[in-house]
């Protein structure tokens, strides 16, 4: 879960914010002098965030665990959604997280900082005492700092090396790990990454990571990078073996499998030793960018469903009037959504075969939730024509009945998912197409079944078809807020786009197909960058951070 859902702010009785979020904020972290609880070592520092929801303090996110550190830069971004016209109240919690106890409950308090998020945004950089157990404030202090997302958020892949560096440790090699700062407008220095340590290695190989390119950059390839190599120690006192700057556009020279790589200088030595040259090589074996064409050239695959409304309130199929009524020379207005996102889908599934289901109906005279279009001797329907042709096939045979209900779909079309979503090779994203008429009728079930899928390879696009009134279904989409289920939790990502058809009944098919499929690409790639970052919420140690072994 990313910090950008959860809001501090009352919800309606869905659990919904109706207010456009105004920016997307980055957050860091750094705290200074933090006090030694024990005198034998120093503390190894975590800082976990929340932020007020109905009164309560909700876990959002937390950093990495840094060793040995009374005054640790954390890498961690939190990434949070602003709102002027609301109140966002966070606290910060700073624990001592024990190396033989990681987990929070077993950690040390050391302090606490209570703030608004407007505060952080207006001064861009809010520095704050922690308060100890009984409001006391301590000599500890933290600092945040605020910076707007601006619309770069790619994301780019970055795999680092050494080799020959300097030998730093008497009885052993140097235990490496390198940083990458961001140069900022004000000659500043931002921490963008730190690797993890490699232990007694002169030639490291850091572990692959990924950043968004806003982080890394500002979305300026030119920007300059301090990239800066120590030696660790345990006692938090890392030995300095040398530095480079390097820009994104030179990293990109990576992108077509070729090395870049920079000296890695110690200026000191530099200009103390006759024949200095380096302090060893760091090279950039690999470089690249993460995009929706990325992910389907690479091979993933659209799985696409189709959940069709067979309730009551669409009307007599036999009747004109009917939503399902089928005229001879005319599409209805199920067929003319169901052709313009299928036609679209299908170009991207290898094998063409559309499982189609409906829901609302009786077969012959037992209420059906959830039923099979497609005859049940194949899996799908072969082509969107196919899906057209069973529709057509079955609905003489259905009495048009209810509920409403399309928690079901989703449950089914999310059991598929989550098998995917444990196969390590395979890449496999599900679309859901449900084309219904009126308002649902288990509005907590569906609720509770959006926010488990969106942990999922799946989008879910809901089309209104009719004149019903539509406002309610529209709080199931993203767009103007968090949803959550009926327990509280938030959506990990906005995977449903809802669009009412009589917005373009008098437009083209194509511009329907644009709007509902607008949000899928990125969806995609959000998905597969958070499966890849691995959000670490219940662990205390981040994969890729110094300094852990």
């Amino acid at each position: 879960m990313t910090g950008g859902q959860v809001r501090a702010s009352a919800a309606n009785t869905l659990g919904l914010f109706n207010s456009p979020c105004l920016a997307k904020v980055e957050l860091r972290v750094t705290c200074k002098g933090i006090s030694d609880r024990d005198a034998l070592s120093k503390p190894d520092p975590c800082v976990l965030i929340k932020m007020q929801s109905h009164g309560q303090w909700l876990e959002v996110d937390r950093t990495e665990v840094i060793r040995s550190s009374i005054s640790p830069t954390f890498s961690k971004v939190f990434t949070v959604d602003f709102y002027f016209e609301e109140v966002q109240r966070l606290r910060y919690e700073l624990y001592d997280i024990s190396s033989n106890h990681n987990g929070i409950k077993e950690a040390d308090f050391l302090g606490a900082m209570e703030c608004t998020l407007g505060q952080i945004v207006s001064q861009r950089k809010l520095t704050k005492p922690l308060l100890k157990q009984g409001s006391t404030v301590s000599k500890s202090f933290i600092m945040v700092t605020a910076e707007e997302l601006t619309g770069n958020d790619d994301y780019v892949e970055l795999s680092f090396s050494a080799r020959k560096l300097d030998d730093k440790d008497f009885f052993s090699k140097s235990d490496p790990f390198l940083e990458i700062f961001r140069m900022n407008d004000d000659d500043t220095l931002q921490l963008v990454h730190r690797t993890e340590t490699v232990m007694n290695n002169l030639n490291p190989v850091w572990k692959t990571f990924k950043t968004s390119l806003n982080s890394l950059c500002s979305g300026d390839h030119d920007r300059p990078l301090k990239c800066t190599v120590w030696d660790w120690d345990s006692n938090g006192k890392h030995d300095y073996i040398g530095e480079y700057q390097a820009t994104f556009k030179e990293m990109r020279g990576a992108m077509d499998g070729r090395q870049v790589q920079w000296e890695c200088i110690n200026p000191k030595y530099q200009i103390k030793k006759k024949n200095y040259k380096n302090s060893g090589i760091v090279i950039l074996n690999q470089c690249k960018m993460h995009s929706f064409l990325d992910y389907i050239m690479g091979g993933c695959q659209i799985q696409f469903t189709v959940a069709i409304d067979f309730t009551a309130s669409n009307g007599d199929p036999h009747n004109s009037c009917s939503l399902h009524y089928i005229h001879p020379y005319q599409p209805n207005e199920y067929l003319k959504a169901l052709v313009a996102v299928g036609e679209i889908c299908q170009d991207y599934d290898s094998d063409k075969m559309f499982p189609a289901f409906g829901f609302g109906a009786q077969i012959p005279v037992t209420v059906c939730v959830l039923f099979c279009v497609f005859p049940t001797y194949v899996y799908g329907c072969a082509g969107i024509q196919g899906v057209v042709e069973a529709y057509q096939t079955c609905l003489p045979k259905l009495q048009l009945y209810g509920p409403t209900n399309i928690a079901p779909i989703i449950q089914k079309v999310a059991s598929s998912a989550s098998q995917e979503m444990h196969t390590k090779e395979a890449m496999q994203y599900f679309i859901l197409l449900i084309l219904t008429d009126g308002v649902i009728t288990d509005m907590a079930d569906t609720r509770e079944a959006i926010v488990q899928a969106s942990h999922l390879p799946m989008s879910i696009i809901i089309v209104g078809v009719g004149s019903a009134d539509f406002s309610d279904m529209q709080m199931l989409d993203g767009d103007d807020g968090i949803l959550r289920s009926p327990k509280g939790e938030p959506c990990l990502r906005d995977i449903v786009q809802f669009v009412p058809f009589r917005n373009f009944k008098h437009g083209s098919p194509a511009e329907l197909a644009k709007t509902v499929l607008a949000e899928v690409p990125n969806q995609v790639v959000d998905y597969y960058n958070n499966k890849a970052l691995v959000w670490w919420g219940h662990t205390n140690e981040q994969p890729n951070c110094h300094p852990y072994r």
